[in-house]
């Protein structure tokens, strides 16, 4: 199996991230890397994908509220609709050469979803898909969020997982741009949320499991 490297970064503002995100694809696609799943939070910050990029119609606040609020707003560069991300949403990027076995899109999402929602389930949550939908799903509420690029078969952007998410701020956007639903958190569904370190774990776990990765850096993973 391929291994892959783990990057904590901490809370990490949405333009740096962007940053780390170019380097790490471009040495990546020279091989100067291994596959590398950055985790991190993010300053409250709201992100306008390839649908809306030329449009705010899904952002509902007026640019004076969201100052207030203290929320950014930036272009990501991935696929999808508009998506908000803050503290205590556990964010992954997932720098991964999909080639030679794995060349399909769709397929990538799918396992993204999969990889959250056997996460979900470590926590006694029957996460699952919606159809017709991206991300992961408890009832009609969405627990995370995905949005993906991919160059030349090296990943980039990845999903949002909210652990302990402030969710009145997903009240200043159309999440995802679908109206119909409402959005969760796992310290809002459990009465003893586990920590952002916890679900960490989780994630790397599963990820690895559904991708057929090793850990490069076994000591990154807590016992």
């Amino acid at each position: 199996m391929s291994p892959l490297r783990v990057q904590r970064a901490g809370l990490v503002p949405y333009d740096a991230a962007l940053v780390m995100q170019a380097e790490l694809v471009a040495a990546r696609k020279a091989d100067l890397v291994p596959d590398t799943l950055l985790l991190l939070q993010h300053p409250p910050v709201i992100t306008l994908g390839a649908k809306v990029r030329q449009s705010r119609a899904h952002v509902l606040a007026s640019d004076a509220t969201l100052q207030a609020d203290g929320i950014a707003v930036y272009e990501a560069g991935r696929g999808g609709d508009v998506t908000y991300h803050g503290p205590g949403q556990l964010v992954g990027y997932p720098i991964l050469d999909l080639k030679p076995d794995r060349l399909d899109a769709h397929r990538y999402v799918r396992d993204l979803e999969e990889v959250l929602i056997r996460t979900c389930g470590d926590f006694g949550l029957p996460a699952g898909r919606k159809a017709g939908l991206t991300g992961v799903w408890i009832d009609d509420e969405k627990v995370a969020a995905i949005g993906v690029r991919l160059s030349r078969w090296v990943t980039s952007h990845g999903f949002a997982l909210n652990v302990s998410t402030n969710l009145e701020h997903f009240s200043r956007i159309v999440p995802c741009g679908i109206p119909d639903f409402g959005v969760t958190s796992l310290a809002a569904l459990l009465t003893a949320p586990p920590s952002m370190d916890e679900v960490e774990q989780r994630v790397v776990v599963h990820l690895c499991a559904v991708f057929e990765r090793v850990l490069a850096d076994p000591v990154a993973l807590p016992a």
